[in-house]
């Protein structure tokens, strides 16, 4: 079999996700080359995601290479997937899943939501910046785009004392000792997909080099999960501009899967949980999303439109 090419945005992280997606195609005897790939939402970065247009903003180019067979996988975060891929593309792997928290990472190590302190979060989520209007309005935010290391540098020179990241990017890049709060996941209930690697490709793909890419790279526990989630979210027509939360997790061979929205300015909140077989994933999702919408999920999503 010809080599695997896998295509990957460019940051440290993002090839941290090619590198990991290589060794484990390595570890199964399939060799792989990594092609990275520029990115709209790579290159704009002076204005939000939601005035960009969240849709594929980390996708578009990378599926362009996708159809015209310039790469065979592509490689994301499942975070920055959007809902609903079209009938060109299919996921056919999620990685093992990292600690799906959020963390508060600063260099003050003594920081911490619940202390009352008055501070500065640098975040571009519309979902963090919510939770925190509704949970922590003492606490100011800034909006902060970037990879990683932009974002820390520019904590460093003072645009804010802290910034609000997933764990699971700060302990693959190694800065776990600037970590001074790990968030409880009640409160700050994470973005769907939020500590896996996502592998996406054409479906045009050659059936056999499909089968051996999942068979090298697919965790079927995560995978459960994952379909839970995005069936939630494809519902609800979520994207990276929209504050949805939900996170499934597998407790007794059950699904457990909690979920919610919650508005721009943190006064209105819904969270819904729910219980189901493991074969029933998607379906349960689904539910889960009609209940909300049923209780007001989709009032505040025409008022979240209306204001992006």
């Amino acid at each position: 079999m010809k080599d695997i090419k896998i295509g990957t945005r460019g940051s440290k992280l993002a090839l941290w996700q090619a590198y990991y997606i290589q060794d484990r195609l390595q570890e199964n005897g399939i060799t792989s080359e990594i092609i990275v790939i520029e990115t709209k939402g790579d290159k704009i970065l002076d204005r939000s995601l939601s005035k960009i247009g969240s849709k594929g903003v980390f996708t578009e180019e990378l599926e362009e290479k996708l159809l015209s067979g310039e790469i065979d996988i592509a490689v994301h975060s499942a975070k920055d997937l959007q809902s609903s891929l079209g009938d060109k593309f299919e996921i056919i792997a999620f990685t093992p899943r990292e600690t799906t928290n959020d963390v508060l990472v600063s260099h003050d190590k003594t920081l911490s939501m619940k202390s009352g302190k008055d501070f500065v979060i640098g975040t571009s989520s519309t979902r963090r910046i919510a939770t925190l209007k509704s949970l922590y309005p003492h606490i100011k935010t800034v909006d902060m785009r970037g990879n990683l290391q932009t974002r820390l540098k520019k904590m460093e020179d003072g645009h804010c004392d802290a910034l609000l990241l997933a764990y699971a990017g700060v302990h693959r890049m190694e800065y776990d000792d600037k970590i001074a709060e790990l968030l409880p996941l009640d409160e700050f209930t994470p973005a769907v997909g939020q500590g896996t690697v996502a592998v996406e490709c054409a479906k045009s793909l050659d059936a056999e080099r499909k089968d051996k890419i999942r068979q090298a790279t697919n965790d079927p526990f995560t995978e459960i999960c994952l379909k839970t989630e995005r069936a939630f979210l494809k519902k609800l027509e979520g994207g990276c501009s929209i504050p949805v939360f939900g996170l499934a997790t597998l407790v007794d061979e059950q699904i457990w899967f909690r979920g919610g929205i919650i508005n721009l300015d943190g006064t209105k909140v819904i969270r819904k949980e729910t219980r189901g077989a493991m074969d029933q994933a998607e379906a349960l999702g689904f539910a889960l999303a009609v209940e909300l919408l049923e209780a007001g999920a989709k009032e505040i999503l025409a008022e979240i439109k209306g204001q992006l």
